[in-house]
C-alpha cells in the first residue's frame, strides 16, 4: 500500500525556518518523482519542489528560489523541504506527492495532475 506521510509543519514567524518531511513506503520511494506542493485557501494547488529518488535534479518555482532546499535521504525513503526566510505568503497546507517514475519532466514537475499519490498535508503558518 502507497503511503505518504509529512510532518514538520508548525507556526513561525516572517523571518525564520522549518523543515518539512515526507516518508514514503519503499517501493513507492524505490523510483519516483517526489514532489512538494502547497495550497493556500481560495488558491490553486502550486508545485513548490521535486526530486526525483536516487537522484540530483531539482526543480523549485521561482518564488521559493534561494529559500526553499529539496533532499532525500535515501536510508530513511524520506524527502525533506528545509524552508528558510518564510514570508507570510508562505502561509498553506503542504503536500507531498509522488508519482513512480525515475525522473520529475523539467515541464510539468510542478502539474499536480502529473502524481498518483498525495499525503494528508501539513499545514504551515508564517506571521508578520
Amino acid at each position: 500500500q502507497v503511503q505518504l506521510v509529512e510532518s514538520g509543519g508548525g507556526s513561525v514567524q516572517a523571518g525564520g525556518s522549518l523543515r518539512l518531511s515526507c516518508a514514503a513506503t519503499a517501493d513507492t520511494y524505490s523510483s519516483a518523482c517526489m514532489g512538494w506542493f502547497r495550497q493556500a485557501p481560495g488558491k490553486e494547488r502550486e508545485g513548490v519542489a521535486a526530486i526525483a529518488t536516487g537522484g540530483t535534479n531539482t526543480n523549485y518555482v521561482d518564488s521559493v528560489k534561494g529559500r526553499f532546499t529539496i533532499s532525500q535521504d535515501n536510508a530513511k525513503n524520506t524527502v525533506y523541504l528545509q524552508m528558510n526566510s518564510l514570508k507570510p505568503d508562505d502561509t498553506a497546507m503542504y503536500y507531498c506527492a509522488a508519482e513512480p517514475r525515475s525522473y520529475c519532466s523539467g515541464g510539468s514537475w510542478n502539474n499536480r495532475n502529473e502524481y498518483t499519490y498525495w499525503g494528508q498535508g501539513t499545514q504551515v503558518t508564517v506571521s508578520s
